[in-house]
């Protein structure tokens, strides 16, 4: 008898996998670590050229351009537009912390799994033009004629990250669902 997908395991699934860096400390140490990072990058691809020659005087403007770039993706884009880098950071902590408890518990083996987080890490949403990652691959001006700004390449980064989270699960159990014979 074929197994069913339904809305509902798939939700399961996300919840376990939303989750599972809350289960241990060293796992939440890295959820926020990772988070951070993300958004660190993702703020700072907001305008890279910038950013660049800032950080290129010293280090000791860091915190400056951390704080200027947050303050104009807020004036740019508002509060959705901030939301939606703070909720890729998380979702990208999320997928990372998992994808290494997958590969602790399925070894080498479970990297075939992990394909589908690529593209929406790469396909991110930056603060301003929407360009993500993308811009310091060199893709800002392609992305930045897309229509809507590039809002909606950042909300298909997410849907892919999400898609991902949602298809594993938690790393340490199985994700499909099994029947017995009958």
């Amino acid at each position: 008898m074929p197994t069913h997908y339904s809305i509902e395991g798939y939700l399961q699934n996300l919840s376990a996998a939303v989750s599972y860096p809350f289960e241990t400390w060293r796992d939440a140490i890295g959820l926020i670590l990772v988070t951070l990072g993300t958004y660190v990058l993702l703020i700072l691809s907001a305008m890279p050229t910038y950013a660049l020659q800032m950080l290129g005087d010293g280090l000791h403007w860091f915190t400056y351009v951390l704080v200027a770039l947050t303050e104009t993706v807020y004036r740019s884009d508002g509060w959705t537009g901030l939301a939606i880098i703070v909720l890729y950071a998380s979702l990208s902590g999320v997928a990372v912390v998992n994808a290494v408890g997958q590969l602790r518990v399925g070894g080498l083996s479970s990297l075939t799994d992990l394909s589908g987080i690529f593209p929406g890490l790469v396909a991110s949403g930056c603060a301003s033009c929407g360009a993500g990652l993308l811009g310091f691959l060199g893709f800002a001006g392609g992305v930045a004629v897309l229509p809507y700004d590039g809002s909606l390449l950042r909300v298909g980064g997410l849907v892919l990250l999400l898609f991902f989270l949602g298809r594993t699960g938690h790393p340490e159990r199985c994700a499909f669902p099994t029947e017995a014979p009958e």
